[in-house]
């Protein structure tokens, strides 16, 4: 009689185990709190999944999920940066100094941007956009 007992207990830590991992509020917890969005298909497969092995635990992760708003993607957040302060940052010549530039974003935001990654992608400004921000270009 002790060898079921082990099988039915084993079989319940592993169910309650799948039913914590297949709920986006364990995933995702920065996303609690959302009221509407786009639905990650990720949290929802895994939350399907639980309905195919466990039908009340796996409606009861889709209702959590809805409920505490994690089933839905991060919203999209803007920032923006006073012009004025920005101008600190360019050089007589026009050219951006990053490590200024870096230093003005992070004061502002509050996140470190990695403004030198190889990856950064960096665009020439023209003349008007130096005119908005108050600076004559030089040749």
């Amino acid at each position: 009689m002790r060898i079921p007992s082990r099988v039915i207990g084993g079989a319940l830590i592993v169910t309650l185990l799948t039913q914590l991992t297949a709920c986006g509020t364990i995933f995702y917890p920065d996303r609690r709190g959302q009221i509407e969005g786009k639905i990650d298909p990720v949290v929802a497969a895994l939350d399907a999944i639980g309905i195919l092995f466990y039908v009340i635990p796996g409606l009861i992760a889709f209702g959590i999920d809805f409920a505490t708003g994690a089933i839905y993607y991060p919203g999209g957040s803007t920032a923006q940066v006073d012009p004025a302060k920005l101008r600190e940052a360019v050089n007589p010549d026009g050219k951006v100094d990053n490590l200024k530039l870096q230093a003005i974003l992070e004061s502002e935001l509050g996140q470190r941007l990695p403004l030198d990654d190889p990856r950064l992608i960096q665009h020439r400004g023209s003349a008007e956009q130096l005119a908005a921000f108050g600076i004559i270009p030089a040749a």
